[in-house]
């Protein structure tokens, strides 16, 4: 019989389920060295948040086939270790969807009302109901930046109140907002500047790093209120206290914050007509019984040879298939997250190409690699082959695919289309110099290098001097090229001038760029 750890608290259910097959030991609060004694004992893993599943922890693991997380965050699993030692990492991403929704549509009504300051009022010895009165929510307009699953919730929640409800997520198809009931806005800031309760559901990122900040809280309605229960990162607490203090908003509710617990002299904490609470959105006996359960569930199915819906890290590809496609992974990656960044406007269909001898092979994986390239700027969850597909259906993404003859200039090539409401987007890659390539944006044949830096996209006309005025722009701002290479449609012609580059660079200096004549575009994207 096969035994299994849980080395974190989960709900009873979960544990009821596992010991239908298998031998369950329960012990929490291990430390490192006394998992690691134990560990070589078990077929699988039980986690929460508590236990750090390390590489050491797998290569003592001899006999581990499955590690699960009893919630969403993978953080604390070694996704490399696992994978490279043949162990599946499942977790369970929408088993706390609905009470974070709740809890979301809690503060939003305890912000309305007033409910936290009047209830503190009262407790303190005051009656005082005219200080405390509240607005209805009923007809009034529900902000969410990112429709992704609990944002569709809070959607749905919204609608219920009567609420109008718009949102901006570029990687949700106008069908799937048609179903919720919500109007997808053009831009972020269209649904900053309408809300009335402006809520943020999107992943943590670069760009999304203090997405609210003194700029979009000087958008906001005097009246308007905000809601955090996504990541702590995506609100700037400095510029929010000073928005509330000059009475720029009308109030505000977080459940997350950057470090967590909070410094207790934090100023949010003691700003009037903010509300707080201590990373409650998950947090209910619902909740923690359902994530337990389809987490025992998938554990079984593992270790029964069978497939798990909710797998994080990469099964294991046939050799065969893997030799020949594996190097085009970070290809067809890098691809999709240049198009994702590239592409303006609501995005539509998305066709994906292979062309030449890749396009014989099984290639579910490189559509995984693309769609975890097209969403992992904003998605919560990690994409691997195994849940790309539901990942992509999730957000309503409608994609197709196609396999086609070499053209001239390379044997193999990934590309993929993204058709957008402001016009479409080409990338196509391959391998070529010993490693992956951009190597076509558009109508532009380009050979770039897809590193991990900024990668800076000049349209411009083909003459002498161009190349020298914009390294000579970006040489007195202090950003280091680290290569540069020109596409052109004909002879003085257009022409693409694309700069790897190993610093970003500010908007302002992108704006100085457009001003060189000759250049009529410029644009940044990460490819990290």
């Amino acid at each position: 019989m096969n035994k299994i750890l849980v080395a974190d608290p989960i709900a009873q259910d979960g544990v009821e389920i596992l010991q239908r097959e298998a031998e369950v030991d329960v012990r929490t609060g291990l430390s490192k060295d006394e998992l690691l004694s134990i560990i070589g004992d078990y077929d699988a893993l039980v986690v929460r948040s508590e236990t750090k599943v390390t590489a050491e922890v797998f290569a003592a693991g001899k006999r581990l086939k499955a590690v699960g997380r009893a919630g969403v965050g993978v953080d604390n699993i070694d996704l490399n270790a696992a994978t490279q030692r043949g162990v599946i990492v499942v977790n369970a991403p929408l088993g706390n969807t609905i009470s974070a929704a709740e809890h979301t549509i809690g503060l939003m009504l305890a912000l309305s009302r007033n409910i936290a300051q009047a209830d503190a009022s009262l407790r303190g010895g005051e009656w005082k109901r005219s200080k405390f009165a509240g607005v209805e929510v009923r007809d009034k307009t529900l902000g969410l930046i990112g429709l992704g699953t609990v944002g569709s919730e809070v959607a749905r929640r919204g609608k219920g109140l009567d609420m109008r409800v718009i949102a901006y997520d570029p990687f949700v198809s106008a069908e799937r907002a048609q179903v919720l009931g919500v109007e997808l806005a053009a831009t972020q800031d269209d649904v900053i500047r309408q809300a009335d309760f402006l809520s943020l559901h999107t992943k943590l990122t670069d760009e999304t790093r203090n997405m609210i900040g003194a700029r979009e809280l000087g958008m906001m309605k005097p009246t308007a209120r905000l809601i955090n229960t996504g990541r702590g990162e995506l609100v700037d607490l400095v510029a929010l206290v000073a928005a509330m203090k000059e009475k720029k908003i009308a109030g505000a509710a977080l459940d997350v914050f950057p470090d967590e617990p909070p410094e207790m002299a934090a100023a949010f904490l003691h700003t009037d007509g903010i509300v707080v609470t201590p990373h409650l959105g998950a947090l209910t006996a619902e909740a923690q019984e359902r994530v337990a359960i389809d987490v025992a569930k998938q554990i079984l199915a593992i270790l029964r040879g069978e497939p798990a819906m909710y797998a994080v890290n990469a099964p294991m590809i046939a050799a065969e298939t893997m030799s020949f496609i594996g190097p085009y992974l970070p290809v067809a990656e890098k691809v999709a997250t240049l198009a994702t960044q590239l592409a303006a406007g609501q995005m539509g269909n998305i066709e994906i190409e292979y062309l030449g001898d890749i396009a014989e092979h099984d290639t579910t994986a490189l559509k995984a690699a693309v769609i975890k390239g097209l969403v992992s700027q904003i998605s919560e969850d990690n994409v691997t082959i195994v849940n790309a597909s539901l990942v992509a259906e999730h957000r309503g993404m409608r994609i197709t695919e196609r396999k086609g003859p070499a053209e001239d200039k390379y044997a193999n090539l990934v590309r993929v289309h993204i058709h957008a409401s402001a016009g479409d987007t080409d990338v196509t890659g391959t391998i070529a110099h010993d490693g992956a390539r951009i190597v076509q944006i558009n109508e532009f044949w380009i050979d770039i290098p897809p590193g991990d830096g900024w990668l800076l996209l000049c349209e411009n006309q083909d003459r002498p001097g161009m190349i020298a005025a914009v390294s000579t722009l970006l040489g007195e701002h202090d950003i280091n090229i680290s290569f540069m290479n020109v596409g052109r449609i004909e002879v003085r012609g257009r022409a693409l001038m694309a700069v790897t580059m190993d610093d970003p660079i500010s908007p302002e200096l992108v704006r100085q760029l457009t001003q060189i004549p000759g250049i009529s575009s410029a644009r940044v994207v990460k490819f990290a």
